[in-house]
C-alpha cells in the first residue's frame, strides 16, 4: 500500500465466550486485501464489526478520515450510515424482489428516486453481464448469477469499502472458476478498498494484493503472496502454502529440531529457525538411498489421499511430513498405510530463515 489509507482501523472485539480480537488494518484506495485464517480465527467478526454489525470494545474505525467507532467517545455510526458495501457468504438477496429492484434497494435507501435508482442498478447489471436477467427473482438465478447480483448491489452504492465474507464459497468448482475470474476483473476496477474474508488460499492469491493472515484472533503474518508464500511463519501458514515447515536452531547449514533431529538446507541460518521444503520435494524410497540427499530419514505411512494430479503421502517419524508423489510411483513402491518407506530431501530444496 501506497499513500494514506481509506480503512485505518484497530479491531478490539471481547466476546462474551471469551474470544477476543486485536487486529489492526489498513487498506489503500483499490487494494483488495485477503483477511485469511482457520475457522474461529476471528475473521468473521472482524468483518462485522467493520460493516457495524459488531460494536467495538476498544480501538476505532476511520474510513476516509470519517471516524466510525470508537467506544468511549459514544461514536458508533449505524451499519445503514456506513460507506460500505457488504457481500455475504449467502449473497441474502431478497427473495421477494427482481435482480434490478435488489440492485436498486441501496441507492434508493440513501435518497436516490425510484426511476434514478432503477437506472442506476440496470447500469451495474449490465457491467456484471446480467442485464437481461433484470426480472428475475433469487429463485431464478443460479449460484453464480446471484453472486454477480449481490457484488452489483454492494458497488451500487459507491462504497468506499468494499467487504467480501467468502464470496465463492456457496459455488461448484466450475462456477467457482469462472465467477472467480469475473470478480477479479470488476474488483480491479473498485476505485475504494477492499476486504475479502476466505479460507481458500486459491481465491486470496488470485484476488489480493496482499494478504493478513490470523490466529487467535491476532495476525501472525502479513504481506504480498510470494513473502509469506516463501517463508511461512505458523503451521497454519505452511498448510495453507503446502510447505512442510519446522522450527529449531540454526548452526549455518544445519538446523537441529526438538528432539535432536538436523536437516541440513543450503542456506545460511544462525539461532532460532524456520526451514521449510515443498511435498513435492519429497523422494520415497523402499531402502535407505545412496543418492546426494543431506536430509533422509526412515519414515511410516500414516495416511494417502488424492491431491491433485498426484497422491499426497502422509509420513511419521523423527519428523511429520507430507510428500507428493505420482500414482505410478506409488503403486511401484507398493505403498499403504503402516509401511515403511525412506524419505530424502535435497539440501538445496529447503529454505532456512530466521523465525
Amino acid at each position: 500500500m501506497t499513500g494514506a489509507p481509506l480503512l485505518d482501523a484497530h479491531l478490539v472485539v471481547h466476546r462474551d465466550s471469551g474470544f477476543d480480537l486485536d487486529l489492526r488494518l489498513a487498506i489503500g484506495p483499490g487494494e483488495v486485501v485477503a483477511l485469511l485464517g482457520p475457522n474461529g480465527a476471528g475473521k468473521t467478526t472482524a468483518l462485522r464489526a467493520l460493516a457495524g454489525l459488531l460494536p467495538l470494545t476498544g480501538g476505532r474505525i476511520t474510513l476516509r478520515g470519517d471516524l466510525l467507532d470508537e467506544p468511549g467517545t459514544d461514536r458508533f455510526t449505524p451499519p445503514d450510515r456506513r460507506p460500505i458495501g457488504v457481500v455475504f457468504q449467502d449473497y441474502l438477496l431478497f427473495p421477494h424482489l427482481s435482480a434490478l429492484d435488489n440492485v436498486a434497494f441501496g441507492p434508493r435507501h440513501r435518497g436516490m428516486k425510484q426511476a434514478a435508482a432503477r437506472t442506476h442498478a440496470m447500469a451495474w447489471l449490465t457491467r456484471v453481464g446480467l442485464a437481461e436477467h433484470a426480472q428475475r427473482k433469487p429463485r431464478r438465478l443460479s449460484g453464480g448469477q446471484a453472486q454477480r447480483v449481490a457484488l452489483a448491489r454492494a458497488l451500487a452504492v459507491d462504497p468506499v469499502l468494499l467487504l467480501l465474507d467468502e464470496p465463492l464459497a456457496a459455488l461448484d468448482a466450475r462456477t467457482r472458476l469462472d465467477t472467480r475470474a469475473q470478480l477479479h476483473h470488476h474488483l480491479a476496477e473498485h476505485p475504494g478498498a477492499t476486504l475479502l474474508v476466505t479460507h481458500d488460499p486459491l481465491d486470496a492469491l488470485v484476488l489480493a494484493d496482499r494478504l493478513v493472515i490470523v490466529e487467535h484472533g491476532r495476525i501472525v503474518q502479513e504481506g504480498h503472496a510470494d513473502e509469506i508464500t516463501a517463508q511461512p511463519r505458523t503451521d497454519y501458514v505452511a498448510r495453507l502454502v503446502g510447505l512442510n515447515l519446522y522450527r529449531g536452531s540454526g548452526d549455518g547449514h544445519t538446523v537441529t529440531l526438538p528432539g535432536g533431529f538436523t536437516l541440513t538446507s543450503g542456506d545460511t541460518a544462525y539461532g532460532d529457525t524456520f526451514i521449510a521444503f515443498a511435498p513435492t520435494a519429497v523422494a520415497l524410497h523402499p531402502h535407505r538411498p545412496d543418492g546426494s540427499a543431506r536430509n533422509t530419514w526412515a519414515a511410516t505411512i500414516t495416511g494417502i489421499q488424492r491431491h491433485g494430479d498426484n497422491l499426497r503421502i502422509q509420513l511419521a517419524g523423527p519428523v511429520t511430513a507430507a510428500a507428493d508423489i505420482t500414482p505410478g510411483a506409488a503403486t511401484q513402491l507398493d505403498l499403504a498405510p503402516g509401511r515403511t518407506v525412506w524419505a530424502a530431501v535435497k539440501a538445496t530444496e529447503t529454505r532456512a530463515y530466521p523465525a
